[in-house]
């Protein structure tokens, strides 16, 4: 559901809209927010009128003012339409939108209103109305980095390549080896090189390559030979002309990245290694984020080579098992490798504590996670893993206070959190503190009876009750 301009909806709705504006121009602000309000629920891929009933709902917002008591009920119809949003944005994003801008039409500034919103809209792809939420929720909490992935994510999908670029470079410099945050960069990199040199426009047949060709000889050669756009990989042409440039323009550590995630893009994953390996020789440096990506290119190989096993073959099961204790073993090995190389990074300890957790060293996995708790975007994660290295061994005291820890630090209600609030609801049931167990696990079912068993849980709860 691509966003619509004004010239693409259909007359009746034009209208609509034109009344709404007249009606802000007049001040009749009640009314404005009807009819936008109307407009979005014909047409929600309409952005100029949710961007008009925003500007309508802030300057209602500031016309008004109300007791503690009207703030209150306010307050609490919000949580409960937010909960109803919330359900409704895993099977019905559309509704999700209609939901959020209930809520935002009497509290426009309401940053959960807006963190929904925009996840709908991003699930609707409608980059533009999630970055108009985006935007005023990001303002409300700068140092969520979910919510900075989200926007940059947003600014990405709206053309705003650059910003979108800063974000991730700003997020990476607080955490540099997240794997998840470099494949971000690597994809936004590779395309904004497909954009930047017009090779979008060939991709979707859009252009000809005399539109982006510095040599038009080449152009006519191929026009003569009636190569279509759908017959030509564009990374491999991109890839050959950043190869030629490299020849020319010597070390270009930039040039080499952009190659080595277009490769990655083919799956060529020995050849992306052999530019991440040249960036190294060729600074002198050991960056992390390199080595990580060193790392992924290693691990993609191991992921090729179970894909090509023959599943009919009856030594299928005993190879696919060879080579999970092969990538188990580099993996780990290659986590250590790295935290030799960077021991102050503490997003490598944390994977290292991690994987120490999964193997079930659970003492080495403890000292390593102690050291990431340092971490500001990993804190809470690595107080959750400690907690489990503390279930592991029945210290079950210990594994509480620290989710109990966790949870003060944890202001946003999401999966994280509900996790802690689990995790915390089964220690407690482990040693019979069970009445505390069950407030856990109904925290969660009141705004998510989906999450695990937690409905069983407080189901059987209440019918033991009677």
């Amino acid at each position: 559901m691509p966003e619509k301009s004004l010239a693409e909806v259909p007359a009746s709705v034009r209208e609509l809209y034109n009344k709404g504006i007249a009606a802000l121009q007049k001040n009749n602000l009640d009314y404005a927010v009807d009819l936008f309000v109307e407009v979005l629920r014909q047409e929600p891929a309409l952005y100029d009128a949710r961007e008009a009933l925003r500007a309508t709902q802030h300057k209602r917002a500031g016309a008004k003012t109300g007791g503690f008591f009207n703030f209150s009920k306010k307050l609490l119809g919000s949580a409960t339409t937010l909960t109803k949003g919330q359900l409704a944005l895993r099977s019905n994003p559309k509704e999700a939108l209609q939901v959020a801008e209930e809520v935002l039409n009497n509290d426009p500034g309401n940053a959960s209103a807006h963190q929904l919103l925009a996840d709908a809209a991003l699930a609707c792809d409608l980059p533009r109305t999630a970055l108009l939420s985006l935007e005023v929720a990001f303002k409300f909490a700068p140092t969520d980095r979910r919510l900075a992935e989200k926007l940059a994510e947003a600014a990405g999908r709206t053309g705003q390549r650059g910003r979108a670029e800063k974000i991730l470079r700003d997020l990476l410099a607080a955490d540099p080896s997240d794997p998840a945050l470099n494949e971000k960069l690597k994809n936004l990199l590779a395309n904004r090189t497909l954009a930047e040199g017009g090779y979008e426009k060939l991709a979707d047949g859009k252009g000809s390559y005399r539109d982006i060709l510095h040599d038009k000889d080449e152009a006519v050669i191929l026009e003569q030979a009636q190569r279509t756009v759908k017959d030509v990989d564009v990374a491999a042409r991109l890839i050959a002309d950043g190869e030629k440039r490299l020849a020319a323009e010597g070390d270009n550590l930039r040039l080499m990245r952009e190659l080595a995630a277009l490769h990655e893009k083919r799956g060529e994953s020995a050849r992306a290694r052999h530019y991440y390996e040249r960036i190294l020789a060729v600074s002198g440096i050991q960056d992390p984020m390199i080595l990580k990506a060193i790392q992924e290119t290693h691990l993609a190989e191991f992921d090729q080579r179970k894909g090509q096993l023959d599943s009919s073959n009856p030594a299928h099961t005993e190879a696919a098992e060879t080579i999970r204790n092969e990538r188990l073993a580099f993996l780990l090995e290659d986590t250590r490798r790295r935290a030799e190389a960077n021991p102050t990074d503490l997003q490598v300890r944390f994977e290292l504590g991690e994987m120490y957790l999964k193997l079930g060293r659970v003492t080495e996995a403890i000292g390593e996670l102690q050291k990431a708790q340092s971490n500001p975007n990993r804190r809470i994660a690595a107080m959750a893993l400690l907690a489990q290295c503390f279930a592991h061994r029945n210290m079950n005291d210990l594994a509480a206070r620290k989710l109990q820890e966790a949870l003060k630090e944890k202001q946003v209600f999401d999966e994280e959190k509900k996790d802690l609030h689990y995790q915390l609801g089964c220690v407690l049931e482990k040693i019979g503190r069970a009445a505390e167990a069950i407030d856990q696990f109904k925290l969660i079912y009141e705004v998510d009876i989906s999450f695990r068993d937690v409905a069983a849980k407080v189901d059987a709860f209440y019918a033991a009750q009677g």
